[in-house]
């Protein structure tokens, strides 16, 4: 098989998924009331959301929601949707649509955009609350993530989700972070490290 047609089609499904995240959430403060029958009927048909989680560095952030996508919803490797990215910041892209880690060449730095690392899934809608229970897992008693040494706006702690407050799930969400102990603040975009 050819292995660089395999690579091209993730990147581009990532390039999809990654833009439709973030066309979802960019939006959160836009969304009108009169959307709420609608959120109701996808409710009720139990739709696929695109959402995203960080918590400090992706890698252990994506284990852990590739474990939760096994457990919760009993994928198999091949339906896995956990993919590692950049979201939060207000800084657009590079005329080639790039976000990318630190270089050398300081080209479409995700740091200086303003994002932070993060792992973006796709769940049915009414495991949304299941998915926050798991997130909000990854933090101490006292809202520590797991590596002290993320600190920062790049590893700060993020958490999208289409409409943002005005999601359908949002009560249990609200629920699933204050039974760890912590609060929910909106993001600005370019925010600072939350903890």
């Amino acid at each position: 098989k050819n292995n660089n047609h395999g690579a091209s089609v993730m990147k581009k499904n990532r390039r999809a998924f990654l833009s439709n995240v973030v066309s979802n959430t960019v939006g959160i403060a836009s969304i009108a009331a009169s959307n709420q029958p609608q959120r109701a009927l996808a409710i009720a048909n139990d739709v696929q959301e695109d959402v995203y989680f960080g918590a400090g560095c992706f890698w252990h952030v994506q284990h852990e929601f590739v474990l939760a996508e096994r457990n919760l919803l009993g994928r198999k490797d091949n339906e896995l949707t956990s993919l590692t990215g950049y979201a939060g910041g207000l800084g657009k892209s590079d005329k080639e649509g790039r976000v990318c880690y630190h270089n050398f060449q300081s080209i479409a730095d995700y740091g200086k955009l303003g994002h932070s690392e993060c792992v973006g899934l796709s769940i049915p809608q009414s495991s949304v609350g299941d998915f926050a229970v798991e997130y909000f897992k990854l933090f101490g008693k006292k809202g520590e993530r797991a590596d002290p040494m993320d600190k920062g706006g790049e590893y700060r702690s993020l958490l999208g989700l289409p409409g943002g407050k005005n999601h359908p799930l949002f009560d249990k969400v609200e629920a699933a972070a204050a039974e760890q102990g912590m609060q929910l603040v909106d993001g600005k975009g370019n925010d600072p490290d939350t903890l």
